[in-house]
């Protein structure tokens, strides 16, 4: 398990260099049937800085741990982009998608951590 905690350390600092928002990870390792042990969430105000934030994560996890992500999503609209690290799933919303899909309601059985934001 320590690795997948240094993956979502790395997440969590792409998502920051990026100047990304209202960072939650929802722990789901006690809900069975899931299809990670977590995930990771956060938003961006723009199209822009959604796929800016996407970019980092994707090259600070692999610069630190050498994982790349199975498969990215959403990158076309940038309102909502998936990334799967198998263990970790991380969504990179802008805030009108995200309270939309509600995903900290929905998995609200998940352990919820909330990150502070680095202003």
């Amino acid at each position: 398990m320590d690795e997948t905690k240094r993956l979502i350390e790395k997440i969590i600092e792409g998502i920051q260099e990026k100047k990304g928002k209202n960072i939650v990870t929802a722990d789901l390792t006690e809900i069975e049937d899931t299809i990670c042990n977590y995930f990771v969430i956060c938003e961006g105000n723009s199209p822009n800085q959604v796929l800016a934030i996407a970019d980092s994560i994707k090259e600070t996890v692999k610069k630190e741990t050498g994982v790349r992500p199975l498969s990215v999503d959403g990158q076309r609209n940038a309102q909502w982009i998936a990334m799967d690290y198998s263990d970790v799933i991380v969504h990179v919303f802008l805030p009108d998608m995200r309270r939309f899909y509600d995903l900290e309601h929905l998995w609200e059985d998940a352990k919820l951590t909330s990150v502070p934001d680095l202003d």
